[in-house]
């Protein structure tokens, strides 16, 4: 690429995220990538061939990279597929996204599975995505193929996710994984809620939400971190606990990582923004796995975010078919346990962040930088020369109320409904083009290779 050439588009913003920092900034972008990123100077853009400025009002934020989310495609496009989550992603300024290996049809356990995931999703994507792959004792020699084939790490259950082709992994299980997994040094996600404890609390069952709260205590995440970091410490391994919601379980994580054991640790929207104290009876609607908790864990959680024990923040979308989560019963015992928040994520984070004093610049690290490290996309993450231009522009002051049927996910089925929220996206960049819904052109991505599949 000749350096001399003109960009193809500068974005001029008065107030931009850069280096950790909110500035003026001028960026440059030729042939989908970032290849300049200067002082605010209108002069920048005379040889451009196009120029975007955004508003007084505006923030341009690097394209959020949310490592969580589960499509459902093949086997449960009804639930969630690849168009309709890629244009929610988009909407919420989204630009890169990693599919989970469960709750659809393979579960993406081998290779043939992620290819069966690759053909649904090629050519039906708006933003870019990647796959993680399954692991459990029964494909420990599909392992190395599946990394070789480009997913971007593992996933295991300590507890039964109700998914025949990616059961739970025993405390032993994990280990015999890690050790695996540590000879290629790729990541395991572990769904941290432990098997036996679960066996020793009640059974969820009808509308009141104190009782599937009591269902799932904090003993049953606490007593699954403390296997995870004591397997990621025997093996050294890394291991990447998802979904924290239980405060219990943020010393465990914090000493771990003090001791030099390679473990890191998300949390997600609904347990920064809702409060075990403010759901009603019967609505299932927030009804996930581990649950919403109090108000003093959610407080804990957002400590846990500033002082770095906590890294990332991620939707887990999970969504599922209306009538699976039961809210003609409101019986929480058989409701499915996940929350749709895919297009919300940024708003519904930057609502509770706002009112505690943490910048955006925090946020852009929370849920792009740090999730692009943890899936292996070197060139995401920031508005940094060398990286793809993938950028978010986002009026942080512009309220908007969620009405379900608004939004781009297959199923309108949200906790969020009627909250009034702040942060309206306004325009997201994929590689320096405006995100087109009736054009898809997001890559398949392959982060062991550090090279993008086009599709077409």
């Amino acid at each position: 690429m000749d350096d001399a050439a003109p960009p193809d588009l500068v974005v001029l913003a008065r107030r931009a995220v850069v280096g950790g920092t909110e500035a003026p900034a001028a960026v440059s972008v030729r042939d989908g990538r970032i290849v300049a990123v200067g002082p605010y100077d209108e002069g920048t853009a005379r040889s451009a061939r196009a120029v975007a400025e955004t508003g007084e009002d505006e923030v341009l934020l690097p394209g959020l990279v949310d490592p969580h989310v589960h499509v459902n495609e093949p086997g449960h496009a009804d639930w969630e597929g690849f168009d309709s989550a890629t244009r929610a992603a988009a909407a919420g300024g989204i630009t890169t996204l990693v599919d989970m290996p469960v709750d659809s049809v393979p579960a993406t356990t081998d290779v043939a599975a992620l290819e069966a995931k690759r053909d649904a999703a090629r050519g039906r994507c708006h933003v870019d995505i990647g796959f993680w792959g399954g692991a459990h004792l029964g494909n420990l020699g599909e392992l190395a193929a599946l990394h070789r084939a480009g997913v971007a790490g593992f996933k295991c259950f300590l507890a039964d996710a109700g998914a025949p082709d990616l059961p739970p992994v025993s405390p032993a299980g994990l280990v015999a994984v890690m050790r695996e997994l540590r000879r290629f040094d790729a990541p395991l996600l572990v769904h941290a809620e432990s098997a036996d404890e679960l066996r020793r609390s009640p059974a969820a069952a009808g509308r009141r939400y104190s009782g599937f709260l009591r269902s799932r205590p904090p003993a049953v995440e606490e007593a699954a971190v403390a296997t995870v970091v004591e397997a990621a410490r025997l093996t050294g391994a890394r291991a990447h606990v998802v979904h924290v919601s239980a405060p219990g379980t943020l010393p465990l994580i914090e000493a771990a990582r003090r001791d030099g054991v390679r473990v890191t640790a998300e949390t997600c929207p609904h347990y920064l923004a809702l409060t075990a104290e403010e759901i009603p009876d019967g609505a299932t609607e927030f009804a996930c796995c581990p649950p919403i908790r109090e108000a003093a864990g959610r407080e804990a959680l957002w400590a846990a975010l500033a002082a770095g024990t906590l890294g990332l923040v991620v939707s887990d979308h999970s969504p599922c078919a209306a009538g699976l989560k039961h809210r003609d019963t409101g019986d929480f015992g058989t409701a499915w346990g996940g929350v749709s928040s895919l297009q919300l994520a940024l708003p519904v984070v930057w609502t509770e962040a706002r009112l505690r004093g943490v910048p955006l610049a925090r946020l852009a690290e929370w849920m792009s930088a740090r999730p692009a490290r943890l899936a292996g996309l070197p060139g995401k993450g920031a508005i940094a020369p060398g990286y793809d231009a993938d950028l978010c522009v986002l009026a942080p002051e512009e309220t908007f109320t969620v009405r379900p049927e608004e939004l781009h996910h297959r199923q309108p089925v949200t906790p969020y409904a009627g909250r009034r929220l702040h942060g309206v996206v306004r325009r997201t960049w994929l590689r320096g083009r405006d995100v087109d819904p009736s054009r898809p052109c997001g890559r398949l991505l392959t982060p062991t290779a550090h090279r993008p599949e086009d599709t077409p």
